[in-house]
């Protein structure tokens, strides 16, 4: 190898020799070429401009020419020699003379307006392409420029263009660019104009000549007329240019012969190509971008450097395949060794994710020194003999991730495991695991045992986990909720220490999205005992039979929120003991008011499965509800509807009557009491007769409650006569009489 290599490199550096002299004869040429050709260019593009511009100084002074003759001509028409010299024409005078002037108008479709003024009556007689069009006053022209114009005229030659720009119209916002031609009769003895004649021939008819055409190149064109104003040939209004732009026009090209400049303009290097002053005693001028010019002559540039950069090209190839065929043993060995190192490598990240997983999972357990040193050998240098923590990362919202990125959760999964170890090696050694579904786990050594942790710990601990999840929520843009576990330093509670995080983690039902959660903390509420709150219950079935759905709702936002001080399983049971009972109202429904809410229980009742916070659950809940609720009302007529209403506000009223009954109630509304009992059942699902009692109840409940007033007054006052019966009523709908129940009020604030 040695031996053949060395030739070699000597016959590369040949071939490049020869390469690289090429390339540099090529390029040499194509720059004097290129030098060549530009200034050729050069003086095509000049000649061009130049010829432009003169075609358009001999339409300007042949367009005087024509103005002069019309302008003349007008003044010799005994029409509108009226309108020029008659203080007040007759109608008939003026309708000829504005006739005449709107003929010369079509005749001459260059020509923009004419206007005639008469001075003895302040008055312009127009005839015009658009605009103002007619017979005005001084004051009412909207061109008030020409007004200054007639004003100024000893400014301007005879007959010499005038170019402006003016507006045409009240509501017109373009202004009209114009070349205007003057001509006016002797002056009078206030050295005023007497009468005038004004020709206004439209500025885009006369530079027609330099406007930009196909296959011209593209640049700016300037006027500096007999008053040495810089203007635009576009708009007819003062050139935009800058002070040293300006300087260099008055400096370089005013009163100078015709020629050019290659100057920098609009800070762009340009060809200016001007003229002399013609007989008007105005110049031209054209800025043309000098890139323009050499794009042509550039196309010869670029093919040349093309050509060589493809010989450059293909020595470089030629060389590197030899060298490369040298090389070509070492490189199938050096690539079969990146192969080995890559397999060698997933490997190894495969074995130490499966070691980690089965650890946690309690298939394998670490019993023995001799375990613990097996999992240096699969790469994992996890101390599990110091003190460490078990940290558990859940996907928040997971089925909506799964919809939208589902195909991707494995490298989502790991792209969550590399920041959060990222965050966390900044201050202790980790360990990360993918779990299944949308779980992840951090395995954080947290100090040692000869220095336990302190509360500064805790906190550094816990403002790390907050990083994580920021940094997650930041660049992933998903949102995770975090359960850690109590520090240990014992290889056997790894498995149980999961366990307990896992568990502790189902209490995102009540924490939310992106908690952090304290297992110890979850754990420590296993000593607490429950008791399922059977009157909420109740009060929940009366308010979802009424249909009063805020009350239902607050009344579940009670019972399930009290569970969150216990187990999560206290909150499956309570879900499950309200499922059935709202099972049960729905079949009463169905039932008693012959309604077909069947699929409503199966189809949108929730499961505590499907969400994983509370707040979907009754979210969820308050959807099925509302389904609930609205066939109810889809069932019901108005008019049942406002019978049951009116007598619910009857019983409220009426309460404390000792009359009142349900025969009373039908002698109220004129039906039989047989109907009026049976819509009322439909309607609430209760008894008239079991309404009326349950409201006095109510009633008495309250009084007992708020006052001091004896038993039997208050019997009396919620319509009941006996003392007793009122006693046996109160103690079947409450579970006590009403001195117990007194006492137990009173009793509660001193405990």
């Amino acid at each position: 190898m040695p031996r053949i290599r060395k030739p070699m490199k000597l016959y590369t550096a040949f071939v490049m020799s020869i390469t690289l002299s090429i390339v540099a004869t090529v390029l040499i040429s194509s720059y004097i070429y290129y030098r060549n050709y530009t200034h050729a260019a050069l003086n095509q593009t000049f000649l061009g401009d130049l010829d432009l511009l003169t075609r358009t100084s001999k339409d300007v002074n042949s367009m005087k020419d024509s103005a002069q003759s019309l302008s003349f001509q007008i003044y010799r028409n005994s029409a509108i020699s009226k309108l020029l010299n008659y203080s007040s024409p007759d109608v008939y005078d003026v309708a000829a003379g504005m006739n005449e002037l709107s003929n010369t108008l079509n005749s001459m479709p260059f020509i923009d307006s004419i206007m005639v003024y008469n001075s003895a009556s302040n008055t312009f007689y127009i005839a015009a392409m658009s605009g103002q069009n007619g017979i005005y006053a001084k004051e009412e022209l909207v061109d008030r420029d020409i007004i200054r114009t007639l004003d100024r005229f000893k400014d301007y030659k005879p007959f010499t263009p005038i170019p402006r720009v003016y507006n045409n119209h009240p509501d017109t916002v373009t202004p009209v660019s114009v070349y205007t031609y003057l001509c006016y009769d002797a002056i009078n003895t206030s050295q005023t104009i007497n009468s005038a004649v004004a020709v206004n021939i439209s500025a885009s008819w006369i530079n027609r000549s330099i406007a930009l055409k196909e296959g011209q190149l593209p640049g700016q064109t300037f006027i500096i007329d007999d008053q040495d104003r810089i203007l635009s040939t576009e708009t007819l209004l003062p050139a935009e240019l800058t002070k040293a732009e300006e300087q260099l026009i008055r400096q370089s090209v005013m009163n100078q012969e015709t020629g050019y400049l290659i100057r920098d303009f609009h800070n762009v290097k340009s060809l200016i190509t001007f003229t002399r002053k013609d007989s008007l005693g105005w110049q031209y001028v054209k800025i043309t971008p000098y890139h323009t010019l050499v794009d042509s002559v550039g196309a010869i540039r670029n093919t040349s450097l093309t050509i060589a950069g493809a010989i450059l090209a293909a020595g470089l190839i030629i060389s590197w395949l030899l060298s490369g065929f040298l090389y070509r043993p070492v490189r199938r060995i050096s690539a079969k060794l990146n192969v080995l190192e890559t397999e060698r490598r997933n490997n190894s990240q495969t074995i130490r994710q499966n070691t980690l997983r089965d650890l946690l999972l309690g298939v394998r357990t670490l019993t023995s020194e001799q375990k613990l040193e097996r999992l240096k050998h699969a790469g994992i240098t996890f101390q599990f003999q110091q003190d460490y923590r078990v940290i558990l990362l859940r996907i928040d919202r997971f089925q909506e991730f799964l919809a939208k990125r589902g195909s991707d959760l494995a490298t989502y999964k790991y792209a969550i495991l590399n920041i959060s170890s990222e965050i966390m090696s900044q201050t202790y050694p980790v360990e990360a695991v993918t779990m299944d579904d949308d779980s992840l786990v951090l395995l954080v050594n947290s100090g040692s045992t000869e220095a336990p942790e302190t509360a500064d710990d805790e906190t550094v601990f816990l403002e790390r986990l907050e990083q994580v999840k920021q940094a997650i929520l930041d660049f992933l843009s998903i949102s995770i909720s975090v359960t850690y576990s109590p520090v240990t330093n014992h290889p056997l509670h790894l498995h149980p220490l999961y366990e307990q995080v896992k568990e502790a983690s189902l209490h995102r039902m009540f924490y939310g999205h992106g908690s952090t959660i304290d297992s110890d903390a979850i754990l420590a509420l296993k000593s607490k005992e429950y008791i399922y709150p059977m009157d909420k219950e109740k009060r929940l079935s009366e308010a979802v039979k009424l249909g009063r759905t805020p009350e239902v709702m607050d009344i579940l936002h009670e019972i399930l929120g009290e569970t969150a001080q216990y187990p999560i399983q206290v909150l499956r049971l309570a879900i499950s003991h309200l499922t059935m009972t709202i099972n049960n109202l729905i079949y009463s429904i169905q039932k008693n008011s012959a309604m077909d809410l069947s699929g409503s229980a199966s189809v949108y009742m929730p499961s505590l499965d499907s969400v994983e916070t509370l707040e979907e659950f009754i979210a969820a809940f308050r959807l099925f509800l509302e389904e609930v609720q609205s066939k109810l009302t889809e069932k019901r007529s108005m008019k049942q509807g406002d019978l049951v209403r009116s007598i619910s506000s009857l019983i409220e009223k009426h309460y404390a009557d000792p009359d009142l009954s349900v025969n009373w109630i039908a002698d109220q509304f004129d039906m039989s009491s047989l109907y009026i009992s049976r819509i009322y059942k439909q309607q609430t699902l209760r008894a008239l007769g079991d309404a009326i009692s349950e409201y006095r109840m109510e009633q008495a409940k309250q009084l007992l409650e708020q006052t001091q007033i004896p038993i039997a007054q208050i019997a009396d006052r919620v319509g009941y006569t006996s003392s007793t019966y009122f006693h046996r009523i109160f103690k079947k709908h409450y579970g006590v009489t009403p001195t117990e129940f007194r006492k137990a009020v009173t009793r509660q604030p001193n405990e």
